[in-house]
């Protein structure tokens, strides 16, 4: 197997049943990678043994990939926030964060992502919403990692690793 590299690659794709050990991946962490299972259609798995069904939109049963971006920058801000509001509302409350956005697909980018995040918060008295809500923003802005990242923009490399006749 030959390999042209034009990016390295780190904590991106790896080969079906390849492990931390043997990516680029830093020690400890998980190795992410997507597999083809047919047209239109990748599972997409993790070294811990989790799996996401991924494929166009007219494929049922599965995610869009930019349904998955913001299905993460939902599910980044929930547990970002899960310690604060836990602590205020004890662990059994209930939340849903909706999140939408619409491509641009002329540029192939979503110019814009909104989360509206639904709380039952009818215990407290206004004073004490308004704390907890910017509680809530403040540990959001400072631990949600995708967040962070889709606000800061990132760099994304790609290599590839193929088989040749040589």
């Amino acid at each position: 197997m030959a390999e042209h590299t034009a990016a390295p690659v780190t904590d991106t794709a790896a080969p079906a049943g390849t492990t931390t050990s043997t990516n680029n991946a830093a020690p400890g962490s998980t190795t992410l990678w997507v597999e083809r299972t047919g047209t239109r259609r990748y599972t997409g798995r993790s070294s811990r043994g989790a799996e996401v069904l991924i494929g166009s939109e007219n494929v049922p049963g599965v995610f869009t990939p930019g349904e998955l971006l913001k299905i993460a920058l939902a599910a980044c801000s929930g547990l970002s926030s899960d310690f604060p509001l836990s602590r205020r509302l004890g662990d059994n409350y209930d939340a849903t964060i909706r999140v939408s956005g619409a491509a641009d697909r002329e540029n192939e980018v979503y110019p814009q992502l909104d989360e509206v995040f639904e709380l039952d918060l009818s215990e407290l008295d206004p004073e004490a919403r308004e704390r907890l809500l910017v509680t809530v923003q403040r540990a959001i802005d400072k631990v949600c990692t995708v967040g962070r990242t889709l606000k800061a923009g990132t760099n994304v490399t790609l290599s590839f690793d193929i088989d040749t006749a040589d």
